[in-house]
């Protein structure tokens, strides 16, 4: 069992995330939401993935990778950007069941994109995990800069209060920050690692 305990951390943290003050936080500030949204999507479920095909290391990747990384990708856009939309986001903030089904979807839609990137056993299907990251990577740092660069609140004022310390603004862009660098990065750092390994079973 200790080959599980990637596994372990993920659902750890899943529950910290989930019960614990940030929850509350994220829908009243929007920088504590960013930070529940990447700590689901690119930190708890990568976690849970490595766990699960540690315990089952026969799992492999679809039978038409290509078409299940692009679907993935798109899942995984649909999902980030839908959900920041002003309608969708001010929802999640206002009502308890949206909020779950919010973090539910962030929590599928990551889960569903490093499971087909990181089962990836052949050629192929390593070439389209590497090619799904990248997307992710580049529609992730896209979202982050467009909200560091919005001059005003995006969202109404009262699920915008501000945490830290900064005003609503300035909350907003931090935002947009940990979503341009850290929704982005370990996209780059797992697409990196899947080529790298296409190119060692290749050489």
């Amino acid at each position: 069992m200790m080959r599980a305990w990637p596994l372990a951390i993920g659902l750890l943290l899943l529950a910290w995330l989930w019960l614990g003050p940030l929850a509350g936080m994220a829908r009243r500030a929007f920088s504590p939401h960013m930070i529940l949204h990447l700590g689901v999507m690119v930190v708890a479920a990568p976690l849970i993935v490595i766990g699960l095909l540690r315990l089952f290391p026969e799992t492999r990747a679809p039978r038409q990778p290509m078409l299940a990384g692009l679907a993935a990708s798109a899942l995984d856009f649909a999902v980030v950007w839908g959900w920041h939309a002003p309608a969708l986001h001010e929802a999640a903030a206002r009502w308890d069941r949206v909020f779950a089904l919010q973090q539910l979807s962030f929590l599928m839609a990551g889960f569903v994109l490093w499971w087909i990137c990181l089962a990836a056993r052949d050629g192929k299907a390593r070439a389209a995990g590497a090619l799904a990251m990248l997307f992710t990577s580049m529609h992730m740092a896209m979202l982050g800069v467009l909200l560091v660069l919005a001059p005003a609140l995006l969202y109404a004022p009262q699920f915008c209060l501000g945490a830290f310390g900064l005003d609503p603004l300035a909350d907003q862009q931090l935002g947009g920050g940990l979503m341009a660098l850290f929704g982005a990065l370990p996209f780059v750092v797992g697409g990196a690692f899947i080529a790298l390994r296409l190119a060692a079973a290749e050489a």
